[in-house]
């Protein structure tokens, strides 16, 4: 249960799955992460036998940062300031982190008729391209893809990449060539931590609810306690009584 052993060191996670029943460790074939080199070590030595996927939100999350990223350094170039309100590329920056699809036509007009007012706007653009390329190649997480699929698109975000001469786009490509076999057993399998996420999300709530706990059994308890609600109500409803 996530929230319950110390520590995020490779050497901690290791000795937790050691201490877990070998027939345990057996069962499990693929683990789901985020983008951690220490989880990513502690699996491999730990489960040797499974195969490490990564979680597509964290890829998203990734891109989304480079575009923000590279937002942020183009207003310090050209205004030698942090972005304002006046600024077109910081009132876009919430469409910039919007999925392409979500854009009608008007605004995604608008929004490249903005960009393309101001210098280096279209590194902007290009940036929000290549986090959308991106996006088209994790949107192949779960629809069987075929291997050609999935280099084709995967070519496309690298030819943009080194197209567009942008610094912090090269250093998400270079992540992902990183990271390509688990981000291609994510997209082969369709697997996600999304499940856990929620359930880290509601730890971490308790746990600060807890705080004033002074016997660090009951705070895990809580957690334990919260992170269970679902799966008790829904033994419930299913459970009859006697008679």
């Amino acid at each position: 249960m996530l929230g319950q052993v110390e520590g995020r060191s490779a050497k901690a996670v290791k000795a937790w799955l050691e201490s877990q029943p070998q027939r345990w460790r057996d069962q499990i074939t693929h683990v789901t992460i985020d983008l951690s080199a220490s989880y990513a070590k502690a699996i491999r030595e730990g489960l040797p036998g499974a195969r490490i996927v990564a979680d597509r939100f964290h890829l998203v999350k990734l891109g989304n940062d480079m575009v923000t990223a590279v937002r942020a350094r183009v207003t310090r170039e050209t205004r030698d300031r942090r972005g304002r309100k006046i600024d077109p590329e910081w009132r876009s920056r919430r469409r910039l982190l919007m999925a392409g699809e979500r854009l009608d036509p008007a605004t995604l007009e608008h929004l490249t008729a903005a960009l393309a007012d101001i210098d280096q706007g279209d590194q902007i653009l290009m940036a929000w391209a290549i986090k959308e390329d991106l996006r088209s190649l994790l949107k192949l997480a779960g629809t069987n893809p075929s291997r050609m699929e999935i280099r084709g698109r995967l070519a496309i975000f690298y030819d943009r990449v080194a197209a567009s001469g942008i610094p912090e786009a090269a250093r998400l490509a270079k992540t992902v060539q990183q990271w390509w076999p688990a981000i291609e057993a994510g997209l082969i399998t369709g697997y996600s931590n999304a499940r856990s996420e929620g359930y880290n999300r509601v730890a971490k709530h308790v746990a600060r609810n807890a705080y004033g706990y002074r016997n660090t059994s009951n705070q895990r308890r809580a957690v334990r306690w919260a992170c269970t609600r679902q799966y008790r109500r829904e033994t419930a409803r299913i459970t009859g009584l006697p008679g």
